[in-house]
């Protein structure tokens, strides 16, 4: 039973809503685990291909909850890394999740927010949509995504956003790689859902390899990363998608 998020299923697609529009979808404690348990199910949801994470009312994610960051300022150390990796162990349920997770971004991504819809496999964005990582305006840090940003977009960049704070438009978010699409505010749910209907509509095994192999190279070296890829290419070629997508080519007029 969800509190502060929806979760449902519909046409292949796990639809994930952080729902908390009054405080901005602001993250707590509560918020960030029922994240991680809605992930955990659509591993085992037999109908997902995809999950699609977005936000409630007009943000997407505005941050931490200021109130529980003023609680963790009077917190021991212990406490404050526990609170911290419980945020990292989501980061890594994303990345090692079987399916694609697409972020859907309108409005403000901010912080822990912008941390969230960094940590997606593919970030969507209305045009109006604003990012970025704030942390350092009141001497904190964006800590545990800063292993995401620096493998999204170039070292100089990642700097620039998390030491200067500041918020950039999805424009100059797509330009440093940031974001993948930006659609228009007057189309941008239906956007979304052609996107992502299109990508659930592909071979499930294809995108669960291709993810897997793509991001399993991070720490191999060139030979290690080859070898990974014969394997993944082997076993790619017996699975029953992969026996029906040849079948369907060769049957082509």
């Amino acid at each position: 039973m969800f509190h502060k998020i929806i979760y449902e299923t519909r046409e292949g697609i796990a639809r994930i809503t952080l729902n908390r529009p009054e405080k901005r979808n602001a993250l707590d404690g509560e918020l960030v685990a029922e994240l991680k348990d809605a992930l955990r199910q659509s591993v085992e949801d037999a109908q997902c291909r995809v999950v699609l994470l977005g936000g409630a009312g007009t943000d997407f994610c505005s941050g931490a909850d200021l109130a529980a960051l003023e609680k963790s300022s009077r917190s021991s150390v212990l406490d404050n890394m526990t609170e911290a990796r419980s945020t990292a162990e989501l980061f890594l349920e994303m990345r090692r999740h079987p399916r694609p997770v697409i972020a859907a971004v309108h409005g403000r991504a901010l912080a822990g927010g912008c941390g969230i819809a960094t940590a997606c496999d593919i970030i969507l964005a209305a045009e109006s949509a604003q990012f970025g990582y704030p942390e350092v305006n009141i001497g904190f840090v964006p800590a545990m995504v800063m292993a995401i940003l620096r493998r999204s977009i170039s070292e100089k960049a990642a700097f620039e956003l998390v030491v200067t704070g500041e918020m950039i438009p999805a424009a100059r978010a797509h330009q440093l790689g940031l974001v993948h699409r930006i659609f228009a505010d007057a189309s941008f749910r239906a956007d979304v859902e052609g996107y992502v209907s299109k990508l659930a509509a592909k071979p499930a095994s294809g995108l669960m390899l291709s993810k897997r192999l793509l991001y399993s190279m991070d720490s191999m070296s060139f030979e290690a990363a080859l070898e990974s890829g014969v394997q993944i290419n082997a076993i790619a070629r017996m699975t029953e998608d992969c026996r029906k997508g040849v079948e369907r080519f060769l049957k082509k007029p």
